[in-house]
C-alpha cells in the first residue's frame, strides 16, 4: 500500500457550493485518504476572466470546508500555488508540483466531472496526467463511457486504466476510477446568476458561504 493517499480538488470555486463539499465527501468516505488538498485556480485557461477575486475564494473555500468530518478526520488544506503562479493554470503543471512535492510513492488521486472529462483530451499534456496521479471521476446516474461521447483516446484510457477504490488508494498514479451514482447538479454559472437576480441558493451553498457572499456584496450586478 502506498505511504499516503491526497485526494486533490480543484476548480475555479467561484463560488465553491455544495456540489464541491459532496464530490470531496463522497471520494473522501470511498477512499480514505490522508489529506483533501484544495486547490483554487489562478487563471484557467479554458474559462473566461473569474468574477471573484483570489482572496474571496480562498476565504469561501476554507469556511466552505471548515466542519468538513467523515468518520476518520482527515487534514483539509487549501493551497495556493495556482493562484500564485504567474500566467494560466494548467493541471499538469500542479500535479508535478505536488509530486515533487509529496514523493514518488504518494497515491495522488485526482477529482473530476464528468464535464471536465469529457473535455479531458483538450487538456495541456493530459496524457501525463497518469504518470503524476490517479483520476477519479464522479459522473452522472446512468453514465456509461461507451456512449458518453468522450473522445476515443480518453475512452481508450478509461477503459485500459480502469482500477477499484482500493487500487486507487494504494497506488500512486495511473489509474481511474469512475463513478456514475452522483446525483449532484449543481452549477456554479447558475448559482452566480440566481444571485445577480436575488434568487434563493439557500440549498445550493453551504451557509457560510452564502453569509460570507451577502456581507461582502459579491455576484452583484
Amino acid at each position: 500500500m502506498s505511504a499516503r493517499c491526497i485526494l486533490l480538488l480543484g476548480g475555479s470555486f467561484d463560488p465553491v457550493h455544495n456540489g464541491h463539499v459532496g464530490l470531496a465527501r463522497y471520494f473522501s468516505a470511498l477512499l480514505h485518504p490522508d489529506a483533501l488538498r484544495l486547490i483554487p485556480a489562478g487563471r484557467p485557461w479554458q474559462k473566461p476572466e473569474l468574477a471573484t477575486a483570489a482572496a474571496d475564494r480562498v476565504a469561501m473555500l476554507k469556511l466552505a470546508f471548515a466542519n468538513f468530518t467523515l468518520p476518520v478526520q482527515i487534514a483539509v488544506q487549501v493551497d495556493e500555488q495556482e493562484i500564485a503562479r504567474n500566467g494560466a493554470s494548467y493541471t499538469v503543471d500542479t500535479l508535478r508540483a505536488l509530486r515533487t512535492e509529496l514523493g514518488p510513492e504518494a497515491s495522488l488521486a485526482l477529482v473530476m466531472g464528468a464535464d471536465q472529462l469529457q473535455n479531458l483530451h483538450t487538456w495541456r499534456n493530459w496524457q501525463q496526467l497518469f504518470d503524476l496521479a490517479n483520476l477519479c471521476v464522479a459522473t452522472r446516474p446512468g453514465f456509461t463511457v461507451d456512449q458518453s461521447g468522450l473522445n476515443a483516446d480518453v475512452t481508450k484510457e478509461i477503459t485500459r486504466r480502469a482500477a477499484s477504490a482500493a487500487q486507487i488508494r494504494a497506488t500512486p498514479c495511473g489509474l481511474i476510477y469512475v463513478a456514475s451514482n452522483l446525483a449532484l447538479n449543481i452549477s456554479a454559472t447558475d448559482i452566480r446568476q440566481a444571485l445577480q437576480q436575488g434568487r434563493a441558493t439557500n440549498q445550493l451553498l453551504p451557509e457560510a458561504v452564502l453569509d460570507y457572499i451577502q456581507q461582502h456584496h459579491l455576484y452583484r450586478k
